[in-house]
């Protein structure tokens, strides 16, 4: 259980009753090879990893918003900072507790550096997002210049930091995104292919009908 009390959404129990072939069990455990890598993942040790990462990540919220409290309104460059460390912090706190609590989906069960590419595109996605005005967040003020720009700065920072890992921890997630890129082309084909095929079946039943 996370430390707001989110509980696992693939416990043992649960797993024993899965009727999925991907989900395997020996010594160690209950284990799946993962979508995006086609690794071998332990769900044991997938969701000890989200509960490091959350106690790491809460005891930085927490300290945050001390400092935010404690710091005067006229170091306004500080603030930023701190504003938008704990921007990041946030949403590697919704993250975690979305994917431990998921259990409808095993897409969410993946190796810790697949989490960190995963959450580092969430993060540039949400932070363009918040930029262009079309999400508020409570770390952002009316003028948003400086907490953004210090997103920009400190976000992959933070993100190691946090996780724990090294820096080339990130180096693999232009080949994940290659890797959905292609599956997307691939289903685009086979989309155009039945399409052609549905078209030619229509052409021929209305000209068998004359």
């Amino acid at each position: 259980m996370l430390l707001d009390g989110t509980r696992r959404g693939f416990t043992p129990e649960r797993l024993r009753d899965y009727h999925e072939p991907r989900i395997k069990c020996d010594r160690g455990g209950y284990y799946l090879y993962t979508v995006n890598e086609n690794v071998k993942v332990y769900f044991e040790d997938y969701y000890r990893f989200l509960e490091k990462t959350e106690l790491a990540a809460q005891k930085e919220q927490d300290r945050l918003s001390d400092c935010l409290q404690a710091t005067p309104p006229s170091r306004e460059e500080t603030l930023a900072y701190y504003r938008a460390r704990k921007l990041v912090v946030d949403l590697v706190l919704r993250t975690v507790r979305s994917f431990y609590g998921d259990g409808t989906n095993l897409g969410v069960i993946m190796s810790p550096w697949c989490f960190g590419t995963v959450t580092l595109e969430k993060l540039e996605i949400y932070r363009d997002q918040v930029a262009k005005g079309e999400i508020r967040d409570t770390n952002v003020p009316d003028y948003p210049y400086f907490v953004l720009r210090y997103v920009n700065e400190i976000h992959r920072a933070c993100l190691l930091e946090l996780f724990d890992f090294p820096e080339k921890a990130f180096s693999m997630r232009w080949q994940y995104t290659e890797l959905l890129k292609r599956y997307s082309q691939v289903l685009t084909n086979v989309t155009s292919s039945l399409e052609n095929v549905l078209d030619l079946v229509k052409k021929y039943g209305s000209e068998s009908r004359r």
